[in-house]
């Protein structure tokens, strides 16, 4: 199956190619997204969502986030975290129950708790995929992520997180809309930072003995690339290093 996966990326990288470049966060007025790094998602097992064993991509990703977060807040610099929460018993097709609020699953991993104190980091609980649409508050009047990057005079918005392919995507292709769109004037560009991104794995055969449907399939370095594949093809700059 490996050999498989592996000619597979081949051909995805030849086909649908993903090239990054380094990315200076000095260069202009840089914000720091960080997309749902919760214990649901991220620790293992603590939860139907989150890895069963420990994963490198998932490590790295927090690892890298880590890093970046702290050289942020050091620098003083904007911070936009999303917490994917729900309501208990509210349920979010075609998931199963996951980060339920008092689960503990929808608090950040360890490694980012610090930043419920870091007065430069701005916490947003979300309970959809699309952190964008997440963040509209109930009477639909404002727009908490919208709200930050103008009173942040944010410039580019660097962002992290899990799922590359499922939330991190959604968040960044309506952001570059939302960019277009007018929304948020200072806003000039999404930059993806790959290795601060991850996504999680479940072959075929798994899903069908969890009775779960043939789109359940989830090979991880496969969604990985496409993911990231989608938002460059739709504007965002990927990077591979943030000086």
């Amino acid at each position: 199956m490996s050999t498989d996966i592996d000619t597979l990326l081949q051909g995805l990288q030849t086909h649908m190619p993903v090239a990054t470049a380094p990315f200076d966060a000095a260069a202009q007025r840089t914000g720091l997204v960080i997309v749902d790094e919760v214990n649901g998602f991220a620790t293992v097992g603590a939860g139907p969502l989150a890895p069963p064993v420990p994963n490198p991509q998932v490590s790295r990703m927090v690892e890298e986030t880590d890093r970046l977060a702290r050289r942020f807040a050091a620098e003083g610099w904007p911070i936009a975290a999303f917490l994917d929460t729900h309501t208990p018993g509210k349920p979010e097709p075609p998931y199963p129950p996951h980060c339920e609020r008092g689960t503990g699953q929808e608090e950040l991993v360890p490694e980012l708790a610090w930043l419920h104190d870091c007065a430069h980091a701005t916490l947003i609980e979300k309970d959809c995929i699309n952190g964008f649409v997440g963040a509209i508050d109930a009477d639909g009047g404002t727009n908490r992520i919208v709200d930050w990057a103008r009173a942040g005079r944010i410039e580019t918005a660097l962002v992290v997180g899990i799922c590359t392919d499922i939330c991190v995507m959604d968040f960044v292709l309506t952001m570059l809309s939302a960019r277009n769109h007018g929304l948020m004037p200072g806003l000039a560009e999404i930059v993806v930072y790959e290795p601060g991104c991850a996504t999680y794995g479940l072959d075929l055969e798994t899903a069908a003995e969890l009775g779960l449907p043939e789109t359940a399939s989830h090979p991880q370095a496969l969604a990985h690339h496409l993911g990231l594949y989608f938002m460059a093809s739709r504007g965002a700059r990927l990077a591979a290093e943030v000086r």
